[in-house]
């Protein structure tokens, strides 16, 4: 007799419809996808008590088309002028445009999108075609009070595209987006703020066949969101590559800015150190469009070098052990991995259902005493010279088993890193059945690891049936990252408010407020209580000089004038 199939729920594989809501919200291509496996589809059943007739139904697709009937509250005249700047065909007042152009991909914006609810839009999009454009417009707009919020990939996770004050809604990536000049002695790439990840590596690896170079090169900086991130979201953010505790977060990998703001146009200046005063250079990363737009950004480059990459792979038979290691390995001084990931035994465990475990694994690490809910993997590859990636891998693998961890090969981390940057498309999936997936990070120190690590995790996991999956990913001597992933079945206000509960958590016990995310307006809250009144008192300073009519993306961002309450 047969054996019958078992059920696999109808995980959505079409486009979204054009148009509509889903089109706005869903994460990467139209037509890419990625579902749980069916290890981690029988591990929500169980963990949050659901059967197969649970997937029976979708909820809140957001199929329908998007519809606004909100009239744009600038004048004719105004807009007008806009549309002289840019040109009639860069110009959009259509329901779709200002609903997409004025959203993100945070949690409570994209489960309003599902039922049809829009906080926020803009008055008018504007798509310029060059810094010059930029400076005109900015230039009318702060004469006019007209609010401006920058839009480039939409990848924001704290609500920092939402247009709270309306405006403009200026969309740097669709024309600014090119790789502008490669200084081969400088070993420096001048580029446009709105240019693509994927597009931006690609070119830098073909250097020699479109700038002449003699050798190829990496721009170093891989975050999950890298296809669908620009390289000026990277900056004004500060972001973190994947690839950070070698090549350096976007923070170290900056080179030069040119901004326009209110007051004026600026380019910092291009050296490698100066010792004149404190550095402007410094104090617009991070700024989130409250300063001013950036127009242009010289990026460090690095020589590209995969066929040397070692890949390595170890599983540790506690948190703590993979902790020390970690420390061991990132204060010693022989170098330094490119990515280094450690992932706590829930992650593990989970991780290892997600990436479809081998049926003999579970036995042999028993076996070998790495206990379920115990053991944690540890995942990363060393780039750079054959020499140098020699000598850190084996150092790596020294003191890994020092701290009685069993080698796994690179087989792990090449898989994981065919994955990487198509895990978000499960989101969809896991909505569309009533799951809430989300994440929050935070940077700590050593010293600090464990508590923060057990305090957010007692919080998260008080709550019954809540998955919490944590893992380090970005390593420096003085300390790391925790990322925490939170997943459960509950409705929109328990999880506003679950997740503020986090974020208290997250303070409560030392950790800082993001560690590559940026701040937005989901962070704002918190701001004056985590840096103190007196340095938020210096941002606001900084803000009033290069804003003093507040037009740029103001209500909220960055905690730097009124924040605006939530729903």
């Amino acid at each position: 007799m047969a054996k019958s199939r078992s059920f696999i729920p109808d995980w959505t594989e079409t486009a979204p419809p054009a148009g509509s809501y889903r089109s706005i919200f869903k994460w990467g291509a139209p037509d890419g996808f990625k579902h749980p496996s069916n290890a981690w589809y029988r591990m929500m059943k169980q963990d949050f008590h659901l059967s197969d007739a649970d997937f029976m139904r979708k909820y809140e697709e957001g199929s329908a088309k998007v519809v606004l009937n909100r009239t744009p509250a600038l004048k004719p005249e105004q807009i007008a002028v806009l549309t002289v700047i840019v040109g009639k065909e860069n110009v959009a007042l259509d329901d779709y445009s200002r609903v997409k152009y004025a959203s993100g991909k945070t949690t409570e914006e994209i489960l309003e999108m599902r039922q049809g609810i829009i906080r926020k839009v803009a008055d008018v999009i504007v798509h310029p075609r060059d810094k010059h454009d930029v400076q005109h417009i900015v230039e009318y707009c702060d004469k006019e009070f007209i609010p401006i919020t920058v839009f480039s990939a939409g990848s924001s996770v704290n609500f920092g595209c939402r247009p709270a004050k309306g405006g403009v809604s200026l969309v740097i990536s669709t024309h600014m987006n090119k790789l502008l000049e490669v200084n081969e002695l400088n070993q420096t790439a001048r580029v446009q703020p709105g240019m693509f990840g994927p597009a931006y590596e690609d070119a830098l690896n073909k250097a020699p066949e479109r700038f002449g170079c003699k050798r190829r090169y990496t721009c170093g900086h891989f975050p999950q969101s890298f296809e669908y991130s620009t390289v000026g979201g990277w900056v004004v953010t500060l972001g973190s590559g994947q690839a950070s505790t070698y090549y350096g977060d976007a923070y170290d990998i900056v080179f030069s800015q040119e901004y326009v703001t209110p007051v004026g146009t600026f380019k910092t200046l291009d050296y490698p150190a100066t010792a004149t005063g404190p550095k402007v250079n410094d104090i617009m990363k991070g700024s989130e469009g409250t300063f001013g737009i950036l127009v242009e950004v010289t990026m460090k480059i690095f020589r590209y070098t995969p066929e040397n990459r070692a890949r390595f792979s170890f599983m540790f038979p506690a948190w703590k052990a993979a902790v020390d290691a970690s420390r061991e390995i990132m204060q010693s001084e022989f170098g330094k991995p490119a990515i280094f990931r450690i992932s706590d035994p829930e992650e593990t465990d989970r991780g290892l259902k997600l990436y479809g475990m081998p049926g003999f694994l579970e036995p042999f690490l028993a076996l070998r005493g790495f206990k379920p809910m115990q053991r944690c993997l540890c995942l990363g590859n060393v780039e750079g010279d054959r020499d140098y990636t020699r000598l850190v891998a084996r150092k790596i693998k020294r003191i890994a088993r020092k701290h009685g961890a069993m080698y796994l090969t690179g087989y792990a981390a090449l898989k994981w890193e065919k994955t990487r940057y198509t895990e978000p498309y499960m989101r969809e999936d896991l909505n569309d059945y009533g799951i809430m997936i989300d994440t929050l990070e935070a940077g700590v120190t050593w010293d600090n690891l464990h508590r923060l690590h057990e305090g957010v995790r007692t919080f998260v996991k008080s709550r019954p049936g809540t998955i919490c999956m944590t893992h380090a990913s970005h390593f420096y001597p003085q300390g790391t990252n925790l990322y925490f992933i939170f997943i459960a079945r509950m409705d929109m206000n328990e999880y506003v408010t679950f997740q503020s509960g986090i974020i208290d958590h997250i303070v409560k016990f030392g950790g800082t407020l993001s560690h590559h995310h940026g701040v937005g307006r989901l962070l704002a809250p918190w701001m004056e209580t985590h840096l103190g009144k007196e340095q938020m008192a210096v941002l606001r300073a900084i803000k009033k000089h290069f804003d003093p009519h507040n037009i740029m993306n103001p209500g909220g961002q960055l905690g730097l004038d009124e924040i605006p309450q939530r729903r």
